[in-house]
């Protein structure tokens, strides 16, 4: 059996224009945010161009990533900021 390439899985948050953040999950962190920036990336993040990373997170697999999107989505904004700070200066 030939080996199977394990696939990483990420939640991100993204820095709106408006700095309001958005908190997604993807495969690729580089490529989703190019993708966010290029207009064709989730519709919250259409209108508020340009957005740039401020925290990801590795998960091991996509249920993981989902729960963990869903519990950061229902952070106060205190708390996402801070989730924030703490990753200041890391590149994922």
């Amino acid at each position: 059996m030939a080996d199977e390439k394990k696939t990483t899985h990420y939640v991100y948050m993204v820095r709106c224009r408006d700095n309001s953040l958005y908190t997604g999950w993807t495969t690729d962190v580089s490529a989703r945010v190019a993708t966010h920036n290029s207009g064709h990336g989730a519709k919250y993040t259409r209108s508020r161009l340009p957005v740039s990373l401020v925290y990801t997170e590795l998960c091991c697999d996509t249920s993981s990533a989902l729960k963990r999107e869903r519990a950061i989505k229902a952070l106060s904004r205190a708390q996402k900021e801070a989730l924030c700070k703490s990753w200041e200066g890391r590149t994922p």
